[in-house]
This record gives C-alpha cells, sequence and structure tokens, in this order.
C-alpha cells in the first residue's frame, strides 16, 4: 500500500535538529522524499508498523508530530501534481 508520510518536528535546539535528521533518515530507507518534511513509502502491513515504531521513539509527541495518509493499493486515482518537481512512479524502475 502507499503510505504518505509528513511530519513536523521542532527545530528551536540541537535535539531537535537530531531528531529532524533521524525522521528523515528512516523515511529515506522506505520510501521516496517527494517535498521537505514528506515521503511516499510503499509499505506492507509489518512494515508500515515497524516504520511507526521507529519513528514514534524518535519524536518528541510534545513538541513534535507525525501524520501517515494511507493511499491504498490503488493509489494511481488519487494523487494529483502540479508544479517543478516532476512526479515518478512508485513502483517503476529506479536508475541509479
Amino acid at each position: 500500500m502507499l503510505v504518505l508520510i509528513t511530519y513536523d518536528v521542532s527545530t528551536e535546539d540541537a535535539a531537535g535538529r537530531q531528531r529532524l535528521r533521524k525522521i528523515a533518515k528512516q523515511c529515506v530507507n522506505y520510501g521516496q522524499r517527494v517535498q521537505n518534511s514528506v515521503f511516499e513509502c510503499l509499505l506492507d502491513a509489518a512494515q508500515c508498523r515497524s516504520l511507526q515504531a521507529k519513528l514514534c521513539s524518535i519524536m518528541d509527541p510534545e513538541r513534535d508530530s507525525l501524520r501517515f495518509y494511507y493511499l491504498g493499493n490503488r493509489y494511481e486515482n488519487k494523487i494529483e501534481h502540479f508544479g517543478c518537481k516532476p512526479s515518478y512512479e512508485p513502483e517503476g524502475v529506479l536508475i541509479i
């Protein structure tokens, strides 16, 4: 299923900046960054629970927030993109 993950981390201090880097690093391991604090991740249920647990263990629930939007397996018709950054196919070929 395609999951859209967004986060807002307080970066007023060094600890917040460190949390921000750790959360972004975990998200990069699972998906594609589509905006600064927004990732599209193709996950199965176990991967999703694992990623949620990792991110929740990093964040400070008093200062930060995480959002998971479950777009499901038929996500193609649920996403429209406008603007300068080209869209990508989550299940397409990735050339490195």
